[in-house]
């Protein structure tokens, strides 16, 4: 009988046994293969720093922007100075979409971000959000609501880092309420946050962006007073492409959508108002 065993240094494979080695090694080139192109899938996904005060709207932008290029976004909400804390600190954020211009102004100034993507892609508005069952006759008493006997805690968000909560500090200090009112104050770290402080009774009224009194949770439990806009500088908020990002050409293709009138048509329905120009 023929002997089908090839000698390999000191020692013999036969052939049974080099058959299922080749195997083995094609099935784990496989492996290989098949991990590398979800390696590669998983980078292709666009990772999105969103304000949150667009976090309703945008729940409804991704999946506008999915549905229309069968791209994927993973999206991370904050305030936006927070957010900008993670990107200083290295986060892998591919675009920052901020409460305001001065965030991703601040790091296109440390070259953390694109300066030539800006885009102011809205302007919100502030607004007194309290609870229907509060019985504040909000229009009637505006911004003396703050003042009501029966408001004990107004919630805010915290001006350090929510451009939000720097609006409401200064539409307090314009109408000369802020020393009559400060002991009443609680910060959220986010106008989420603050919403909630609200919505859960720890507070009696709340200054938020109208985007958070647009919700379907807003129009049905809430009342709200719009802040006259002289009362805080104009909340025009930004976007821009992140510096570090390993998928320019789909951070371009997000950009590219929120430039399109039907986004912004989609951000009027959250109380945005579309930006005076396309352009910064």
């Amino acid at each position: 009988m023929t002997d089908h065993r090839i000698p390999l240094g000191e020692g013999f494979v036969g052939l049974d046994g080099l058959c299922g080695s080749i195997l083995r090694g094609l099935l784990l080139a496989g492996l290989l293969i098949s991990s590398a192109a979800a390696g590669a899938q998983n980078a292709a996904r666009l990772t999105v720093a969103v304000a949150a005060n667009l976090e309703s709207a945008m729940k409804d932008l991704q999946q506008d922007f999915e549905r229309q290029t069968a791209e994927q976004l993973t999206v991370v909400y904050g305030a936006s100075g927070s957010l900008v804390v993670q990107i200083e600190n290295g986060a892998p954020f591919d675009v920052f979409l901020s409460a305001d211009m001065e965030y991703p102004r601040k790091l296109i100034a440390e070259h953390l971000a694109d300066g030539d993507t800006l885009y102011r892609y809205a302007v919100g508005h502030l607004v007194l959000w309290v609870p229907s069952v509060a019985g504040l006759d909000l229009h009637k008493l505006g911004m003396d609501s703050l003042l009501s006997p029966q408001v004990t805690k107004i919630a805010m968000a915290n001006p350090k880092h929510a451009p939000y909560g720097q609006a409401a500090l200064s539409a307090l200090r314009y109408f000369k309420l802020y020393g009559k009112v400060a002991s009443k104050l609680v910060m959220g770290e986010n106008v989420s946050q603050t919403a909630q402080f609200v919505e859960s009774g720890n507070a009696q009224i709340g200054l938020l962006p109208l985007s958070l009194a647009f919700t379907p949770e807003g129009k049905t439990k809430g009342v709200y007073f719009e802040v006259p806009a002289e009362a805080y500088p104009e909340m025009d908020q930004g976007a821009v492409v992140l510096a570090k990002t390993n998928n320019r050409r789909l951070a371009e293709r997000f950009l590219a959508y929120l430039k399109q009138p039907a986004t912004a048509l989609l951000l009027k329905k959250y109380g945005f108002l579309e930006p005076p120009s396309l352009g910064q």
